[in-house]
């Protein structure tokens, strides 16, 4: 009997027994839609920290802040280190250097404080800072309404204004506050835009970084250039933060940040850089393992349902060699080997355990498809735990049809055909 017939066989048997092979399924549809569908959960978690986390700047990241040490200490003696005189302090030229010629994705500069802002006979004490259009971008954070600064504005020591989303809602209410004027401390600001509520932590069920978000959304954003001149001494800013394009890029991105500060700077290097990009780095690959850790747990449990649906298939089995006796008789004795038996039984074992996996992948389909439109989170089909769910499937039919079909094989063809008399 070729292999064709086999399977020919076995597919018109599982149809003349629907019911009975769709009960026999049950488990096995039930372990594949339990892999799928926790593969895909897990896929679906580690993408949503990780498209977060890249939605927030943090990828391939690097924040330069001045230090201010001088001496360095430890158990038997001091070392005191001469700075030259001509050392500068972090300035807004070291941030036009850097944007230019670092070859970094985004970089961009702040300067931090607080201003009286003065409404009636109230006094504010404001988070008033200076930054440009990539600490926006960088971060996630998009105007409800008005615009970012422009590049006239940013080089021109324009005093425009953008608005955190908590500020304009505390102060301006439901009032479109674009064009109008507020003064902060010493300055007249005139507003042109208005960033919106944090989009980031908004309907995925998962925070990051709450409470800094709701901070840069209570604070007011001016140019950069205008804050280096009127906020702080020789131009100097708080820190400069740069981002690559990709992890290759990384590393020499950062080592030519360095240099290129370190010719600034008379090779004094009286600033720190904080690695923020190895950081996510190490917790991305945490991530990576604890979730394989899960895989490997959450596909132990469902492993269970596609063994006790094995074990279904195989009582289903031992009960059609019985109702088959007089077939296999037949069979026999026109020709067929015991090898054709063999392959009979088996093809009926497998064929059912791939059916019910094709199952459970459409019935894990729709669900994710459901699930991810009321969570709004982007679940789909994935291939790992089709092909696993699949193989697993296959295998466990292939083993629950062993016994059987060598079993049905060394039926002797007489005792077979007169079986039921």
């Amino acid at each position: 009997m070729l292999f064709g017939d086999s399977l020919r066989s076995s597919i018109q048997s599982i149809l003349n027994h629907k019911i009975r092979s769709l009960l026999t399924l049950t488990g096995i549809v039930i372990g594949v839609m339990a892999v799928v569908t926790m593969f895909s959960s897990v896929y679906a978690i580690k993408a949503l920290i990780q498209k977060n986390m890249e939605g927030m700047g943090w990828n391939y990241s690097v924040i330069i802040v001045p230090s201010q040490v001088r001496s360095t200490q430890n158990e038997k003696h001091i070392t005191y280190h001469r700075v030259p005189k001509n050392a500068k302090n972090l300035d807004y030229e070291d941030y036009q250097v850097l944007k230019e010629q670092s070859g970094a994705r985004t970089v961009y500069g702040m300067i931090e404080t607080e201003a009286l802002y003065k409404k009636g006979a109230k006094d504010y004490a404001i988070r008033l800072r200076a930054t440009n259009n990539e600490f926006f971008t960088t971060q996630n954070y998009s105007v409800q309404s008005g615009r970012y600064f422009n590049k006239y504005e940013s080089e021109n020591l324009i005093p425009v204004i953008i608005l955190g989303y908590h500020f304009a809602k505390e102060h301006f209410g439901d009032r479109d506050p674009i064009n109008s004027l507020i003064n902060l401390g010493l300055n007249r600001y005139r507003i042109i835009g208005v960033l919106e509520d944090d989009n980031l932590n908004s309907g995925n069920g998962m925070h990051f970084n709450p409470w800094q978000r709701m901070e840069d959304l209570k604070a007011v954003y001016i140019p950069l250039r205008f804050g280096a001149r009127y906020l702080s001494q020789n131009m100097q800013i708080h820190y400069i933060k740069i981002q690559a394009a990709s992890e290759e890029e990384f590393e020499p991105v950062k080592d030519k940040a360095r240099q290129l500060l370190l010719a600034r700077h008379q090779m004094y290097p009286n600033f720190m850089e904080m690695d923020i990009g190895a950081m996510l780095l190490k917790v991305s690959q945490e991530i990576d393992s604890t979730m394989g850790k899960w895989n490997i747990t959450l596909f132990a449990i469902a492993s269970i349902s596609l063994i006790v649906g094995g074990i279904g298939l195989f009582s289903t089995l031992l009960i059609s060699i019985q109702e088959k006796m007089t077939e296999i008789g037949i069979r026999k004795s026109i020709g067929a080997s015991e090898r054709d038996i063999f392959y009979y039984f088996i093809f009926e074992a497998v064929t059912l355990a791939i059916l019910g996996a094709l199952l459970g992948v459409i019935i894990a389909w729709i669900a994710l498809s459901v699930m991810g439109k009321a969570l709004k989170v982007p679940l789909f089909l994935p291939w790992e735990g089709v092909v696993l769910g699949t193989a697993f499937a296959a295998l466990i039919g292939f083993l629950s049809g062993i016994y059987p079909a060598l079993k049905a094989s060394s039926i002797d063809p007489i005792q077979a055909i007169y079986y039921h008399e």
